[in-house]
């Protein structure tokens, strides 16, 4: 029998639409509050030690959140927002209530050319503003393009990891220890370069690079059972991945990846190569991954030790269950109720979440009995 056409375009339809729907079962097993209403994009927030919010919107405004009250901290960094550039992470400096200082990463346009790159700042707040602001990094060049800027930030012995994105120019940038972008960095709290990073005599090599050969990671978290620091990043159509990094690891992009253009030709045949890491775990279809936390307490039963990773694309927290450092299991939680942005575990032990155009959320186990 032969299909007439519009019956064919509808085949293709529900064919592509088919592949593209995720496969994860959804666990009913929970429900949440809302602790921080009417936020558009809390991309980044952490706790303060009084247990206050400091609230990162991709938009530029910092916000201090005490008290059931939203307060907009004064002098915040000078962004360049454009497409996935903002205002990204936030994260207290270990000591922070000796020393007070709070790290963001954001995108900027100081420096030469047009557009911006990812930076790394440091400050202090009083009196309701940020002060002594000190920009321990910015990439380079800038550009106009409007993707993968990265950007998460943690501290590890008492060094400071950050990462940016390939800015889009995935065949010059993620290969090239000459060039910022596709990459993970390492330095003093100070900005200094530390004298052990990998490439510090490596000739014409940015010297803050500790692993390259990425291409746009938005989670990264020390794993508090192993004292590994994990990534997630954004793969293109299909190859999200999670990685374990390790130091002057190359993790491959574009040479290899589990994921294909968006047009839906090839990038790459090889999905692994000798001297290149292969990922924890990936996704495809792709889930567009952003946030991620470990559940360390015991708020949670038999779901510590497992990893949260936020969906963007598909509108729900994806609870993976390890074992031997691999995903073993997947479940949806928060289903369908908005963009998952960014997570962390709070001094409480709660699970946090940001949701886009919805706020900060906290996540309870069981079945909400109110």
């Amino acid at each position: 029998m032969k299909l007439k056409k519009p019956v064919l375009i509808t085949l293709l339809i529900v064919s592509v639409l088919a592949y593209a729907q995720d496969k994860n079962l959804i666990n009913k097993d929970h429900y949440h509050k809302v602790i921080v209403k009417d936020l558009i994009n809390p991309w980044g927030f952490t706790f303060l030690p009084d247990g206050s919010m400091l609230i990162n919107e991709k938009d530029g405004r910092l916000i201090h959140f005490k008290d059931n009250k939203k307060v907009e901290i004064l002098n915040p960094p000078e962004i360049y927002l454009r497409g996935q550039g903002g205002l990204l992470d936030i994260e207290l400096h270990p000591e922070y209530k000796t020393n007070g200082w709070i790290y963001f990463s954001y995108a900027s346009s100081k420096g030469e050319g047009d557009g911006g790159n990812t930076a790394i700042m440091r400050a202090k707040i009083k009196d309701n503003s940020l002060t002594e602001k000190e920009v321990l990094y910015k990439a380079t060049p800038n550009t106009t393009k409007g993707q993968h800027f990265g950007s998460r930030i943690v501290f590890k012995e008492g060094y400071l990891f950050f990462t940016i994105g390939e800015r889009g120019n995935r065949d010059l940038n993620p290969q090239d220890l000459t060039r910022d972008g596709g990459k993970i960095y390492r330095l003093h709290d100070d900005g200094r370069i530390p004298k052990d990073n990998p490439f510090v005599n490596t000739k014409n090599a940015k010297t803050a690079i500790w692993s390259y050969g990425h291409r746009n990671p938005q989670g990264m978290k020390i794993n508090p059972f192993t004292n590994a620091i994990w990534t997630h990043e954004h793969g293109p159509r299909g190859g999200d991945e999670i990685n374990i990094v390790k130091k002057a690891a190359n993790f491959g992009w574009p040479v290899v990846t589990f994921g294909i253009n968006y047009s839906g030709t090839s990038i790459t045949d090889k999905t692994d190569k000798e001297g290149m890491e292969q990922p924890v775990h990936y996704w495809d279809p792709s889930i567009a991954p952003s946030g991620m936390a470990f559940i360390s307490s015991d708020k949670y039963g038999d779901w510590k030790g497992s990893v949260l990773v936020g969906s963007l694309k598909f509108q729900y927290l994806d609870l993976c269950t390890l074992k031997d450092e691999k995903v073993v299991k997947e479940a949806r939680l928060l289903d369908g109720l908005g963009r998952v942005r960014s997570v962390e575990q709070g001094p409480d032990g709660y699970i946090y979440v940001g949701i886009e155009n919805l706020g900060i959320i906290k996540l309870i186990r069981g079945k909400n009995e109110n």
